[in-house]
């Protein structure tokens, strides 16, 4: 499962701590690698073991002590207490994928725009070195999506998603005509380009771009979003987290695409139906601040809150 084998490699005989730390980069991007040597050495310095991708470390300056592996799989994190991710939003939505499989709590860095799923800036290394190293941190669950497409009657694909799973023409030139189904029972049908289907975590993310709601994260919650609709009543609904969503892709139409947290993706033809429900296996997240999502709501959209008087915490 581990390799220590190669240029550069560890031992991988275990930290003097005992303990070890998942460290995974976009390393296409220059500020990830200057922040995931400035990480590793933190971590090293205080007697953490550090494990790392070995094609990823190909292109970082990091230490021989660092425990390289070669197989991308949810076995990787074994032994790990945190899964540290630095990049933007598909870096981390790609760490989301080993952290849901492994159960090992995820530590967002944001190096993007947004990043929403992370819990520090760039800025923030020094402070994340120092939490990780002290045990300084809560974890939470967050809710995800269990989606499974049928066509005839016939399961032929089963996924997941954290943020949301989106069902969308390919035919830029037609729509794709839809119905629309909770718990059983039709709601209404119409030519769009999509429905997002998407967790209160993802409410933030492509729902929020197609007009939906945002939810916060301790509202269990599933949400069913049109992607520009031709119909009079085509309002973002909200739903019970037990709820069954269903959209259903007509006959005669164009077929359409799948996007599971815009990673992965399945073409549906015409007739394919995609269930979503809430998933059976969150994704775990390390928390270092105790701050409101109020708050973390306002700096992630630099929103405009100058004149405000109310009570000072």
């Amino acid at each position: 499962m581990t390799d220590s084998a190669g240029s550069g490699s560890g031992s991988g005989s275990g930290s003097a701590t005992g303990r070890t730390v998942f460290l995974l980069a976009h390393t296409g991007r220059p500020a990830a690698i200057r922040s995931a040597e400035l990480v590793v050495k933190g971590l090293l310095r205080c007697g953490l073991g550090v494990r790392v991708f070995a094609h990823e470390a190909a292109d970082l300056p990091l230490p021989r002590e660092v425990e390289l592996v070669t197989e991308s799989t949810p076995g990787v994190l074994d032994g790990c207490e945190l899964l540290i991710v630095l990049g933007g939003d598909g870096t981390l939505l790609r760490g989301a994928e080993f952290a849901r499989a492994s159960g090992v709590p995820m530590l967002g860095v944001n190096l993007g725009r947004v990043g929403f799923l992370a819990e520090a800036e760039r800025d923030d290394l020094d402070k994340v070195v120092d939490r990780v190293v002290t045990r300084e941190y809560e974890v939470e669950e967050r809710m995800t999506l269990d989606v499974i497409v049928r066509t005839n009657g016939d399961v032929v694909h089963q996924d997941w998603a954290l943020n949301e799973a989106a069902v969308q023409k390919v035919s830029p030139e037609r729509m794709l005509e839809v119905v629309l189904e909770i718990d059983g029972r039709p709601v209404t049908g119409f030519g769009c380009d999509g429905i997002v289907c998407a967790t209160p975590t993802g409410s933030t993310a492509y729902a929020f771009s197609a007009g939906g709601p945002v939810v916060w994260p301790e509202v269990e919650a599933l949400l069913m979003v049109p992607i520009s609709a031709h119909a009079l009543f085509a309002k973002p609904l909200v739903t019970s987290p037990n709820s069954v969503l269903a959209v259903e892709v007509q006959s005669g139409t164009p077929h359409g695409v799948l996007w599971c947290d815009g990673r992965r993706t399945l073409e549906l033809p015409a007739g394919a139906r995609v269930e979503v429900r809430r998933g059976e296996v969150p994704v775990r997240l390390a928390r270092l601040h105790h701050a409101s999502f109020t708050d973390r709501l306002v700096a992630k959209f630099a929103l405009p809150v100058s004149g405000w008087r109310g009570r000072p915490h």
